[in-house]
């Protein structure tokens, strides 16, 4: 599976993602949204986690690669099933390398993933679990066109962190 846009590559992850996988989670300042940075071993797991995504759900986070660079990731974004309280939904999740923010990456990625959903998992609605304190996550949601649809409450890393779900349908 791959996914291109004008000027990304959206491809799954390999093992050998997990360098600059980590240039990304090791960051304190772009995983604020989770409480700081990633150790080795929480990385590891997340990667782990991703890798069987694709084999349980056929889908998850995509590494996103410049396309006139690919190979290198510069973030992760993409499709994962989430629960929302007691509802599970399909969320689009997207975490860049903060050398590559502000350039629309994001909304780029998270725009063609959004579509991927829609078309290929025929999804009714895409969501995006954003913490109340992630102002770039949610400005992202808005490009978007999504809008917010719950409050709620997750624990993360023993901290109770406010989220907003935002929302599109399709």
């Amino acid at each position: 599976m791959q996914v291109r846009t004008e000027r990304l590559i959206l491809r799954p992850m390999t093992p050998d993602d997990l360098p600059a996988l980590r240039r990304i989670l090791a960051d304190p300042v772009a995983m604020e949204a989770y409480e700081g940075a990633f150790t080795e071993a929480e990385t590891r797991q997340w990667l782990e986690r991703n890798l069987r995504r694709y084999e349980e759900d056929g889908f998850g986070l995509w590494a996103v690669d410049l396309a006139d660079d690919p190979g290198v990731l510069i973030g992760q974004c993409g499709i994962t099933r989430q629960r929302i309280e007691d509802d599970e939904v399909l969320e689009v999740g997207y975490l860049f390398r903060r050398s590559h923010w502000h350039r629309g990456y994001a909304t780029e990625a998270a725009s063609a993933s959004r579509d991927w959903a829609f078309r290929e998992r025929d999804a009714a609605s895409v969501w995006a679990k954003i913490r109340d304190t992630n102002i770039a996550s949610m400005n992202v949601a808005i490009r978007l066109g999504m809008t917010v649809r719950r409050r709620f409450t997750v624990r993360y890393r023993g901290v109770d962190m406010p989220h907003l779900g935002f929302a599109v349908d399709r």
